[in-house]
């Protein structure tokens, strides 16, 4: 049993088909590591019924929190509010739709030694449909490109993190953009990231809410303001931004 403490979340957005599973794989997980853990679930505005799964799931899951939007306020939105409410040592997340597998947590946990603030997967192979794969290395180039990443992959949301990070960077982005903001600010604040290789598996439930040209234009405007933010004006402010209160709720 490790003496550290460890909070998992999941952002889920129409994910009833895969967030059962995950929550009772995380409780597996968590539950080998450390005694101390939470496990919190922030449903951005859900249809499908996930609220009140997740509402059943919480009578057999003791450690199981629940968080809920009053409306759909975005991806970035959902880490905001899984970051400001985790209350652990280390935080890990990753997506409420089943494309990872959560017991490769486990090695992860081998990885995080003294010295390394995150440790950031990577995907063996990405399982999406062809024009997908090609928009995603397309798009990872093109961001190295802009923001000169040195972790390997940015855009795969399998991330155990210090949560003593947070004193030092800002997010505020809605957006799935969050996550070039939380990686680039984190490496500009110095933080040491530790690469691992993670598998990627087909989407078994619901569909991506990306792909369509109203979101892919809003995502484009925003990337260009994330890259005038830190590359053009190098601005890096300390402490992190959480929605107002009054945008979700605690169960």
């Amino acid at each position: 049993m490790s003496k550290n403490s460890l909070s998992i979340f999941f952002p889920c957005y129409n994910d009833a088909g895969t967030i059962a599973t995950l929550v009772a794989e995380a409780d597996v997980v968590a539950g080998e590591f450390t005694v101390d853990y939470e496990i919190l679930v922030v449903d951005d505005g859900s249809t499908d019924g996930s609220r009140e799964l997740l509402q059943v799931l919480k009578d057999k899951y003791p450690k199981l929190r629940l968080i809920f939007h009053k409306a759909n306020m975005g991806y970035g939105a959902s880490l905001c509010s899984g970051f400001m409410n985790s209350t652990k040592d280390l935080i890990f997340y990753t997506d409420g739709d089943g494309q990872y597998d959560i017991f490769e947590l486990r090695k992860f946990f081998k990885v995080m030694q003294d010295g390394v603030d995150v440790v950031n997967g990577y995907k063996i192979g990405r399982s999406d449909p062809f024009h997908r794969i090609i928009i995603g290395i397309i798009y990872l180039r093109l961001m190295r490109l802009l923001f000169n990443f040195h972790t390997r992959d940015v855009d795969c949301d399998f991330r155990l993190i210090h949560r003593r990070v947070f004193e030092h960077i800002k997010l505020h982005h809605n957006s799935g953009v969050i996550c070039l903001e939380l990686v680039k600010k984190l490496e500009l604040a110095g933080y040491r990231f530790v690469d691992f290789p993670v598998h990627h598996y087909n989407r078994s439930y619901g569909r991506s809410q990306f792909f369509n040209l109203k979101r892919l234009f809003k995502t484009a405007v925003n990337i260009f303001r994330l890259w005038y933010e830190l590359v053009v004006r190098r601005n890096t402010p300390i402490g992190i931004a959480y929605k107002e209160e009054k945008d979700f709720f605690c169960k």
